[in-house]
C-alpha cells in the first residue's frame, strides 16, 4: 500500500523559512516522480514544485528563486525548502507522487502552513 506522509508545517512570520518533509513507503521511490502543490481557503489547488525521478525540477513562478525541492532516495522523502516566506504562501501543502509502474497518483493528507505578516 501507497502511502506519503508529510511534516513540517506550522506557523512563522514572513521573511521565515521552513521545510516540510514527505516519507512515501509502498512503492520503488526513485523510478517515481514527486511534486508539492498547496491550497489556498477558496482557491484551487495549484502546483508548487516538481521534481522528476532524474532530479530535474521546475517551479511555479510565484516560488521561484524562494523555494527549494529535493529528493533522497535513499530516505524516500522529498523535501520543500521555503525560503522568505510570504503571507501569501499560507496554504495547505499536499505532498504528491506518481508512481510510474500503475500511472497511479497519490496524495499526502497535507500539512497547514501559516505565514503571519
Amino acid at each position: 500500500q501507497v502511502q506519503l506522509v508529510e511534516s513540517g508545517g506550522g506557523l512563522v512570520q514572513a521573511g521565515g523559512s521552513l521545510r516540510l518533509s514527505c516519507a512515501a513507503s509502498g512503492t520503488k521511490f526513485s523510478i517515481n516522480p514527486m511534486g508539492w502543490y498547496r491550497q489556498a481557503p477558496g482557491k484551487q489547488r495549484e502546483l508548487v514544485a516538481h521534481i522528476t525521478s532524474g532530479g530535474s525540477t521546475t517551479y511555479a513562478d510565484s516560488v521561484k528563486g524562494r523555494f527549494t525541492i529535493s529528493r533522497d532516495n535513499a530516505k524516500n522523502t522529498v523535501y520543500l525548502q521555503m525560503n522568505s516566506l510570504k503571507p501569501e504562501d499560507t496554504a495547505v501543502y499536499y505532498c504528491w507522487m506518481l508512481v510510474v509502474t500503475t500511472n497511479y497518483e497519490y496524495w499526502g493528507q497535507g500539512t497547514q502552513v501559516t505565514v503571519s505578516s
